[in-house]
């Protein structure tokens, strides 16, 4: 098996027309139709990246020849709509053509387990061991069609009225919040504005154009991608901002001032609307990468806690065993209760703004509120280059830190090394190194009660590279 092709964190992922093309497209829906199996049914769906029409409709064309039942999608949508048809329809699977929040010259492919969430890595190491070993014939979409074996379908309005059934909407639309939605260029472009057109909320989307360049920003919901979207905030009269990555599958927010509120304030924040205004309980999930802070509220409400490796499967393959309240990723990726095994910023910034109407409070001033009562976290992230050549240079040289008593002058209480390396430090900060296992990065994660403090821990962390 060629190693151009392998699943990673959250799918296969690699740049367009060069490991990603159609021949390694339908090698991989060839492998999946052979991990499934005849008489399954699928849902495919799509972003707006090159090439991923062709690649969708090239993957229902080799699961049909395999006598696989397609539904497939009729038009660019998030990923978390394919998650959700999956369960609503009972399919046996979900494919869905993106890379997410990647750089725009990346393409990819998400697979979908019957539950509605991300498959496990048991299944994606079947699948890569099965690649190039059939050939893959393709039948004409029309006589597929025909044939009764694939139907284009709209997937999207009725995933728009399950989350209408979601939320709480007599109280959506009496507010009167001035919300700014930056859709990145993405495919949750509208959806926000949409389950709130019949409210007195007043919604302004920018960047809405489906753009596979995505206007040549990286469409992730992160500070420094988000600078267009804040100086609209400053220039105008807005209560919050929401922003959505490329599949919407993510989200981050802006303050009235245009301050960026980071997915860990974010992930809190609605456990916190989760228990107080909602009257829910269950267990919390963080992964390694995950602010404290979840912990601290955790504990303040008796809930238990579980730690992941990065990555949403993780996270969903606890939310099928257990009782869970909330499951979180530190990218913006959060799994809500009476919902999917799957992350959706869609749902996600609807329900921010559903808190702040419960609350009757800005989001300034919750943000206070919870540092008040939890204390202060100041969380980072820094992404150095790492080429895929040095990857290995940069794990001997993590796997000898291990050994480390000290970071930044500071003692080192303990050391977490499952998915990384991580260095609890004696005064309650930490650090974190971990290669991506989507993108040629070496990504260092930090937490401490001072910006200054968790500036400092990063800076002491870059020098390892």
């Amino acid at each position: 098996m060629p190693k151009k092709i392998k699943f990673g964190t959250d799918g296969w992922r690699a740049i367009v027309g060069k490991d990603f093309n159609l021949r390694n497209v339908e090698a991989v829906a060839q492998a999946i139709a052979d991990y499934l199996g005849r008489r399954s049914k699928v849902a495919v769906g799509y972003d707006i990246r090159r090439l991923s029409r062709e690649s969708a409709r090239g993957i229902a064309q080799v699961l049909t020849a395999n006598k696989i039942k397609v539904i497939l999608s009729d038009r660019p949508l998030p990923t978390q709509t394919v998650s959700f048809t999956v369960r609503q329809l009972k399919c046996t699977a979900g494919i869905m053509v993106t890379a997410s929040h990647n750089p725009a010259r990346f393409n990819g492919i998400k697979i979908k387990g019957p539950f509605g969430g991300a498959v496990a890595k048991e299944i994606t190491d079947k699948i890569e061991r099965g690649l190039f070993k059939h050939t893959p014939d393709k039948i004409p979409i029309e006589l597929a069609q025909d044939k009764g074996l694939l139907k284009a379908a709209d997937l999207v309005s009725p995933y728009l009225k399950f989350l209408q059934s979601y939320l709480d909407m007599p109280l959506l639309r009496k507010g009167r919040l001035k919300v700014l939605v930056d859709s990145m260029h993405g495919t949750a472009n509208g959806y926000i504005a949409r389950v709130l057109k019949d409210s007195s909320c007043k919604v302004t989307t920018i960047h809405q154009a489906f753009d596979p360049s995505f206007g040549g920003i990286k469409p992730e919901p992160i500070q420094s991608c988000l600078r267009e979207a804040a100086a609209v905030i400053r220039k105008g009269s807005f209560d919050i901002g929401l922003a959505t990555d490329g599949d919407g599958d993510r989200i981050a927010a802006l303050d009235s001032q245009g301050g960026y509120i980071s997915p860990q304030q974010i992930i809190s924040l609605l456990l916190l609307h989760l228990i107080r205004n909602r009257n829910l309980k269950g267990a919390v999930i963080k992964t390694i990468a995950g602010t404290s802070l979840l912990e601290r509220i955790a504990k303040k409400y008796k809930l238990k806690v579980y730690e992941t490796p990065v990555g949403f499967k993780h996270i969903a393959e606890l939310m099928l065993k257990k009782d869970i309240l909330i499951g979180g990723e530190e990218a913006g990726g959060i799994g809500f209760k009476n919902y999917l095994p799957e992350r959706d910023g869609i749902l996600g910034g609807l329900l921010l703004l559903e808190m702040l109407l419960a609350e009757n409070k800005s989001i300034e001033a919750l943000l206070e509120e919870t540092e008040k009562e939890f204390g202060r976290y100041c969380y980072l992230r820094k992404d150095l280059e790492c080429r895929a050549c040095d990857k290995d240079k940069v794990r001997t040289r993590l796997s000898g830190m291990r050994r480390q008593r000290n970071f930044a002058g500071i003692k080192i209480s303990r050391v977490k090394d499952y998915d990384g390396v991580k260095f609890e430090l004696a005064d309650g900060s930490w650090i974190l190194f971990r290669l991506s296992g989507t993108e040629p990065a070496l990504r260092i994660y930090a937490e401490a009660d001072s910006l200054a403090k968790t500036k400092r821990l990063i800076s002491k962390g870059v020098r390892i590279h």
